[in-house]
């Protein structure tokens, strides 16, 4: 049983937030923008919220969890002590981008919270979530690959940061959803059966 509840005014407020930043991100970046798996866990957030569904608030948790601590550090580093930790956030540094791109990317601080927080509210489902994050990075790796190119690097399938891979790109993509499996989606799924929610 769940041991804690989700209110209905977060959940209003939540979606309307996110059908908000959903408008402007369209406006602004296009529909391909919406294949970042942060994009994917914000907005899958809100169904998960509402159907309260743990199956697919732990896939999400899987999927995107460890790289959004990774975001909030590399964003912390920055505006605390002046250095670039990972370059996860160095578009929010950039003058030329407009500013309510840039407000509206702070979503990143609090997904993790609301990813925790639906996970004790409705429950962690280790049987689903690993296999369902897979998929998800299955479908959508080649998919970024396919609609993006190597300015938008969407989930980073031409290269890491700004360096482009040189592999051919069944390759390089091959490596990088291994990459995502092994160094985000299974540690993620050990950490979240260890504190047991």
């Amino acid at each position: 049983m769940a041991a804690t509840t989700i209110p209905l005014a977060f959940k209003l407020v939540y979606t309307a937030f996110v059908l908000y930043v959903m408008a402007v991100w369209w406006r602004h970046y296009g529909w391909k923008n919406f294949l970042w798996f942060s994009d994917i866990a914000f907005i899958g957030a809100v169904p998960a919220l509402w159907l309260e569904n743990a199956a697919l608030a732990s896939i999400l948790t899987v999927a995107v969890f460890l790289p959004e601590l990774l975001w909030n550090v590399d964003y912390a580093g920055r505006l605390l002590l002046r250095r670039r930790i990972t370059g996860l956030t160095e578009y929010m540094f950039e003058p030329q981008r407009p500013l309510i791109l840039r407000a509206l990317s702070l979503f990143h601080v609090p997904l993790p919270l609301v990813l925790v927080w639906m996970l004790a509210a409705y429950g962690y489902t280790p049987g689903v979530a690993l296999p369902g994050a897979i998929v998800l990075a299955a479908i959508v790796l080649p998919w970024s690959r396919r609609v993006s190119d190597a300015e938008q690097n969407i989930n980073w399938t031409y290269g890491l940061s700004d360096r482009r891979s040189t592999l051919p790109a069944a390759v390089y993509v091959s490596l990088l959803f291994a990459a995502f499996v092994l160094l985000v989606f299974v540690p993620t799924d050990l950490l979240l059966r260890w504190v047991g929610f």
